[in-house]
């Protein structure tokens, strides 16, 4: 219907909610954005207030659809995209969470999946899930929810209350509390989901102690998931899209080819590999993951999570005032002393892909007297680069097909905007790079499944056909030079593993 031509793309990250309406050929009518703040209630801790994911995500829902002028009439479908392992409990009759929502960056499990680790079950974890027993996942956080708030495992026992991922309660406050429902991505993601089999894990959840109940349904990331009550954009439309934030990014990029890779710079940084119809169980501490779902059809994906990227650029901002925004972090990189080799761990809250190490902290090696802003610029920058190697390194190792895709990266995420530090990132990396037209790609994938199920969009082959370079990075960095760099970061990492 030409009344319903148009995409409403929800993208719900660590740090802002964003609304992002599209048409029917993809193009951008309208943005809205909103921050909301971060909760750290001990070292190591990180808490969202549920109602400021809620909250902000309607507010700037509306405020998209008014910049647009469009209303919810002329709307055909809403698809949703999310910070992933994000751990939210609320009561099913009232709505309400019954805690903050515990954040992925979260470190407060550590013991717990130590003790997981102790007790023999790193192997069933790896085999059913593909993932690695850590606190980054869902499992200990719901488990430290129920061990932890008054009542609550009782609750949780008796029914009355409902767990998810911030996709699975937002769906939930979209449809007023009609559907309880997860895409197949964000279930991979909690470390209870057997990958192969698509479904729950009964040995994990009674390993674990978490009531089957509380689990949401699974379903394919396009498909029907649910309709909007009426009194949020004044119609009812249909939630059509479905899928965490990686996984997100890698349909947005075209990733639907086994060896392609794309990297999402945000808070933190993924990359993506397309594994094809069979999972990769990792022999480098990487993730197996499920890249998206259709039709019932599973695509894998191998999966490098870096817990700091732009955060360490936040860091920059807010916790040192060397800048007073992100942007000047390249001018400043590119005017460092060039005769200063200085590294910068960013393991704020641990090691991620392929380290792995939980109690890690942040270090900074090679300080001078003449070390200053521009050192620590550079330096934070240049540490989502060698992380990235490590990351593509370790990939490679794992699945020969790795370089099928062509050997470039696809790049998205806000710090892809910086020349410098793409530039950069293909000269560690020894790779080209490449930035595509549109570099809000987690949205946009969104958007594609609501679009494909509303029948707006075409299959995945054709919607590849439409994906536009902005920019190719060429490496331009003597060999010599490359490893001599990436032989400091290399030390710098080991100092600052506890293990």
């Amino acid at each position: 219907m030409a009344t319903t031509r148009h995409i409403l793309a929800i993208d719900q990250g660590t740090t802002s909610s964003r609304a992002i309406l599209f048409d029917a050929t993809l193009r951008v009518v309208a943005t809205a954005q909103r921050e909301f703040p971060q909760h750290f209630p001990a070292s190591g801790w990180v808490e969202h207030e549920p109602e400021d994911l809620w909250e902000s995500v309607l507010a700037t829902c509306r405020e998209a659809m008014a910049k647009g002028r469009v209303s919810g009439n002329e709307i055909a479908a809403i698809g949703i995209t999310n910070q992933r392992e994000t751990t939210l409990v609320w009561d099913r009759r009232t709505g309400q969470a019954i805690h903050r929502a515990i954040v992925w960056q979260d470190r407060r499990t550590a013991a717990a999946c130590a003790k997981l680790s102790e007790a023999g079950h790193d192997s069933l974890v790896s085999e059913r899930t593909g993932l690695r027993i850590d606190p980054y996942f869902s499992a200990t956080k719901i488990a430290w929810l129920l061990d932890n708030v008054p009542g609550a495992r009782k609750r949780a026992e008796a029914g009355e209350l409902a767990f998810g991922t911030v996709d699975s309660f937002l769906l939930w406050r979209l449809t007023g509390g009609a559907v309880h429902a997860t895409d197949a991505t964000n279930a991979a993601r909690t470390m209870l989901f057997d990958i192969r089999r698509g479904v729950w894990d009964a040995d994990l959840l009674k390993i674990l102690d978490i009531p089957a109940s509380l689990l949401p349904e699974v379903k394919d990331c396009a498909g029907l998931f649910g309709r909007t009550a009426p009194e949020h954009f004044g119609a009812t439309i249909p939630v059509r899209g479905m899928a965490g934030d990686q996984q997100a990014a890698t349909i947005g990029q075209a990733c639907f080819t086994p060896g392609m890779v794309k990297s999402t710079y945000g808070t933190g940084c993924f990359a993506l590999l397309n594994t094809g119809s069979e999972p990769v169980i990792s022999q480098n501490r990487l993730l197996s993951t499920i890249a998206y779902q259709f039709g019932g059809k599973r695509s894998y994906a191998l999966e490098g999570s870096i817990f700091i990227a732009g955060a360490a650029v936040q860091w920059l901002r807010d916790g040192l005032g060397i800048i007073e925004k992100a942007s000047e972090t390249g001018p400043l990189a590119e005017a460092a002393d060039p005769s200063q080799a200085v590294y910068l761990v960013p393991a704020f809250v641990g090691l991620g892909a392929p380290h792995w190490d939980a109690e890690a902290r942040g270090a900074i090696f090679g300080l001078t007297r003449n070390s200053g802003p521009r050192e620590f610029a550079r330096a934070a920058l240049e540490s989502v680069c060698y992380q990235t190697l490590d990351l593509l390194e370790a990939m490679q190792a794992d699945w020969p097909g790795a370089r099928q895709g062509g050997s470039v990266l696809r790049v998205d995420g806000g710090m892809v905007a910086s020349d410098w530090t793409m530039q950069r990132l293909a000269d560690i990396l020894g790779l080209p790079v490449d930035r595509p037209e549109v570099l809000e790609t987690t949205a946009l994938g969104a958007a594609y499944l609501a679009g494909l199920d509303a029948g707006l969009l075409p299959e995945p082959e054709r919607f590849a056909d439409l994906w536009r370079l902005e920019h190719r990075f060429m490496p331009g960095m003597a060999a010599t030079q490359r490893e001599r760099l990436v032989k400091g970061w290399r030390d710098s990492v080991r100092r600052t593993l506890t293990a």
